[in-house]
């Protein structure tokens, strides 16, 4: 027999989930804002990447908002121990997602290292990767007081996506640096 936390500690316990839900959902969009501008600017591809990948946060931040709201609803007659699970099936089309997202990567840093493009206003893009650095740490921080509280699945899918997202948005930016030298540009596909 297990025994149910109080129904104000599940309350708000729920209410942290949609908080860091909302907060990924709204730093996916900035981000994705950001990086296309840089996208546009630099012409680089490690920017285009980052920005694919952050399409592919907000995809999933937008699952993980649904999922943890679906999660939160009582058992009904066709659920008769909840809708918990919504949270493992987003944390599962979370890596159907990121796999996806780098297919398509790899084939444009195929027809890239055929074809070098020379990278431009390199600053701007290493400015705008700074920031989603800064951003990004805030974020993480903030899912892990959620996880360490809840036990959420998906808020857990989500924070990894975007502790990945830290180390390539570093290597986007030594490939920006990289790059801009003059027989260099074959760092940026890479």
């Amino acid at each position: 027999m297990t025994i149910d936390p109080p129904r104000s500690s599940r309350e708000a316990d729920g209410r942290l989930r949609r908080a860091a839900a909302a907060a990924s959902l709204a730093l996916a969009v900035l981000l994705c804002g950001a990086k296309l501008g840089a996208a546009i600017v630099t012409g680089s591809l490690a920017v285009l990447a980052s920005l694919v990948d952050s399409l592919t946060d907000l995809v999933a931040s937008a699952i993980t908002f649904a999922s943890v709201r679906i999660a939160q609803r009582p058992p009904d007659r066709g659920h008769r121990f909840g809708h918990g699970k919504a949270e493992s099936l987003s944390a599962l089309a979370q890596g159907a997602l990121v796999a996806g997202s780098a297919g398509f990567i790899l084939l444009d840093g195929i027809q890239r290292l055929m074809a070098p493009q020379q990278i431009t206003a390199s600053a701007t893009g290493v400015a705008v990767m700074s920031l989603a650095i800064l951003l990004t740490l805030a974020l993480v921080a903030f899912q892990r007081h959620v996880i360490r509280r809840t036990g959420s699945q998906a808020i857990a899918a989500d924070s990894l996506h975007y502790r990945a997202d830290l180390a390539t948005n570093l290597a986007v930016i030594g490939s920006l640096l990289l790059a801009g030298r003059p027989g260099w540009s074959w760092v940026d596909p890479v």
